[in-house]
């Protein structure tokens, strides 16, 4: 019992000056493992800031007999895109042809496809990171290790499954963003149905962005 309690002492012990011992070892970002590592935090850090940080917003031209007036409402969108949120405005008023156009939103919550693609991005990175302060400051740690190893292939085999599982989904998505945001917003907008009211299409915000973020 003595003998068994003495040499977990010593495994924790070794383990212990391994840890504490940090040799920079760049090496392994030379070979597979660490190189592929990189593109992988490079990939996560494109997919969270394009993705999380657009903001867009979607144009259309309204035209009213009476008064006889032609203006412009906008809806601004962006993540989490719920747009069901996203409210028209009139500028400088909300009433444009007798319509408060706050009342009228665009279609669709796509919150928790973005959301989980996102914060998914946001695992990765620190999961790379971590990995790689691991193959070049403990690159002897990892070697001699048996269960280090097999970790780190368990982990990536789950991120690599469920990196494909977020981004087909902020995919889909994302198609669907661009509909709702799209020319077939006129058709679905009520007040646009009376003769009295023309309505017509104007631009969207390019979603470029978006698209580099699902590459």
């Amino acid at each position: 019992m003595a003998s068994n309690i003495y040499l977990v002492r010593q495994r924790i012990s070794r383990l212990g000056q391994r840890m504490s011992s940090f040799q920079l070892n760049l090496n392994p970002l030379k070979e597979p493992l660490g190189f592929i590592k990189v593109l992988e935090w490079i990939a996560s850090i494109f997919a969270f800031a394009t993705c999380g940080g657009f903001k867009g917003k979607t144009e259309i031209q309204v035209t009213c007999s009476k008064p006889n007036e032609t203006k412009t409402i906008t809806a601004a969108f962006g993540y989490p895109f719920r747009l069901n949120e996203a409210s028209f405005q009139g500028y400088p008023h909300a009433n444009v042809c007798d319509v408060n156009w706050n009342n009228y939103v665009l279609i669709g919550d796509y919150s928790s496809s973005a959301q989980f693609y996102v914060t998914f991005a946001v695992f990765v990175f620190l999961y790379c990171l971590a990995a790689l302060l691991l193959y070049v400051g403990y690159t002897n740690l990892y070697r001699d290790s048996r269960k280090l190893p097999m970790i780190d292939f368990v982990v990536t085999l789950v991120a690599t499954f469920l990196w494909l599982v977020s981004t087909s989904a902020w995919a889909k998505a994302l198609t669907d963003i661009k509909i709702a945001t799209g020319h077939g917003i006129v058709k679905e907008l009520q007040p646009c149905s009376p003769q009295e009211v023309t309505c017509s299409f104007v631009s969207v915000t390019s979603m470029g962005s978006l698209n580099v973020s699902v590459v």
